[in-house]
């Protein structure tokens, strides 16, 4: 059958021969026939067009999509650590390929303009670590690669290799447990040998599976060092690792000439034996028990051994659940109106700030992609060393004089206050979650160095109840009064913000605390920063 538009065509051509001669048929016959397979061809070209053209636009429609997202990604995550991509419009172009070359270059990787999965992932993977921002993160900002800096630091972390200056991480020295391999760098930092050469020593380490679970287990001997710091007149340091289903766990004696036999273990706790010889040796405190030999008897109980509990640093989770039971047999928290105890009333709000910033900070940290928990409190530890100067003076120096040296910290840190903010929310998070006051309370001065003065009503309740600072009532008076004006002035709570009254509760607790006084707050050093809230 005919295709359409040949119909007509063919009519007059049939009409004009019927008057014609034969051959002029002929010759007329043969050019139809060309004209009808021409066109038959012509028309089947255009149609195989349109059914490619509608199948690959129906085929590679959601690819593309996916593709461009991922693309996108990419190009983020390249200029955030100074590679170049142009627009992050999902296309791989001319620029993006030779920002991928130059990454690629920087990593010791083929440069190829071309990302290998891996390569990629590395790459994604960082840009989302370094949103956790951190100590790590601004020094390496302020370092003379910037912030590409840390990509060499997370490679080698992510190899097991050792980074300049700092101990073995992931495998350790030679595939050693890290816990392990931090205990060598610890004793070699106060000792003459490297860590590489006291592991050449005969006797420094021995191994033995110690609590018969099948895996190795380790005896350091800090006597093979040679340093007095390690040793006392007759003993030495010897610290023992037991494999655990959670690592191997730490057990520290005081110990000379021993091996694995002079030691047992269950599970990840570790005790001497007896060893036969004349002298015994004496065994240190193992850093999973709570209490130590006192070495002496008490003739008033009757010869009974005395024990004491080892001096601790105040513990704020004991404090809160302590807390949390006088709180509910007083029948729930106390008001401005029922206020009968200052001191607990503060307790209380501390201890219900701390819960709220707990929930706050893990809701952050659940957002941060491929960052696992140990390695957002791993750049989380290194918060209270980097802001060691401003915690010290706490104690001794008004609030506006510390804000004004924290501000400068948060202006030279390289970081946007964004991201410094949501940093600190974190790391507030993971301090009070583990218990380390230093971080809470420097990841406390950041929040308030970066205008959400709310958060100073943290840093008066640990110097008003001695958590991670001297107890100093006055001039937790003054952080106090800076949280509260904020609120006054119409600043958005951060804690309880469902409570009625809260802020007037702490500012009667706090006045009456420090003996009726109100302390004023000192006039910060430094322009105010801007505050704002992350969704």
């Amino acid at each position: 059958m005919f295709l359409k538009p040949f119909k007509p065509a063919l009519t007059a051509v049939f009409l004009a021969t019927s008057a014609t001669s034969p051959a002029v048929a002929d010759d007329l016959g043969a050019a139809i026939a060309g004209a009808v397979i021409g066109g038959v061809i012509v028309n089947e070209v255009h149609k195989n067009k349109q059914r490619r053209r509608a199948a690959t636009t129906y085929r590679r429609a959601p690819a593309y999509s996916a593709t461009r997202a991922q693309n996108r990604e990419t190009q983020v995550a390249l200029n955030y650590f100074g590679f170049n991509a142009g627009s992050p419009d999902g296309v791989l172009g001319r620029r993006s390929r030779a920002a991928v070359t130059q990454y690629q270059a920087h990593m010791g990787y083929p440069a190829t303009g071309h990302l290998a999965p891996y390569e990629r992932n590395f790459l994604v993977s960082s840009y989302n670590r370094a949103q956790v921002g951190g100590p790590q993160v601004i020094k390496a900002m302020q370092g003379p690669q910037g912030v590409r800096g840390v990509l060499h630091s997370w490679r080698d972390e992510a190899a097991g290799l050792r980074t300049a200056g700092g101990g073995y991480a992931g495998g350790g020295y030679g595939g050693l447990p890290p816990e392990v391999s931090q205990a060598v760098d610890e004793i070699a930092a106060s000792s003459e040998p490297t860590g590489e050469q006291l592991l050449q020593r005969a006797g420094f380490m021995q191994l033995a599976d110690l609590n018969g679970d099948g895996r190795n287990d380790y005896v350091l001997d800090s006597s093979v060092s040679g340093s007095s710091f390690w040793c006392g007149a007759s003993n030495c340091s010897v610290m023992v690792f037991a494999s655990t289903p959670q690592g191997y766990q730490r057990n520290d004696f005081l110990a000379r000439g021993v091996t694995p036999a002079s030691f047992a273990c269950h599970q990840g706790t570790c005790r001497m034996t007896d060893t036969g010889s004349d002298a015994p040796v004496q065994a240190a405190q193992n850093r999973s028990t709570v209490t130590a030999f006192a070495g002496q008897e008490s003739a008033a109980l009757g010869g009974i051994t005395l024990f004491e509990q080892p001096q601790q640093s105040a513990s704020l989770t004991s404090y809160c659940s302590k807390v949390s039971l006088l709180t509910s047999s007083n029948g729930g928290f106390m008001t401005a109106s029922s206020m009968t105890d200052p001191e607990l009333a503060l307790g209380e709000q501390f201890c219900l700030a701390r819960t709220y910033a707990i929930n706050a900070g893990e809701a952050r940290a659940a957002k941060v992609a491929s960052a696992s928990q140990a390695q957002i409190d791993s750049q989380c530890d290194a918060f209270g060393p980097a802001l060691k100067p401003y915690l010290a003076k706490l104690g001794t120096s008004g609030s506006g004089e510390v804000m004004g040296d924290v501000q400068k910290f948060v202006l030279q840190s390289g970081m946007s206050l964004e991201q410094l903010s949501n940093t600190a929310g974190i790391c507030l998070f993971s301090g009070y979650r583990r218990d380390d006051m230093d971080v809470a309370l420097g990841a406390a001065l950041i929040l308030t160095g970066t205008g959400q003065r709310p958060y100073a009503e943290l840093i008066g309740h640990h110097l008003a109840l001695g958590f991670g600072a001297s107890n100093a009532v006055m001039l937790a008076q003054e952080w106090y009064s800076l949280a509260v004006s904020a609120l006054e002035s119409g600043a958005e709570p951060v804690f309880a913000p469902g409570q009625p009254d809260r802020a007037g509760l702490i500012k009667a607790a706090s006045t009456e605390l420090a003996g009726g006084r109100v302390q004023p707050v000192q006039a910060s050093g430094a322009a105010a920063l801007p505050s704002f809230t992350t969704e």
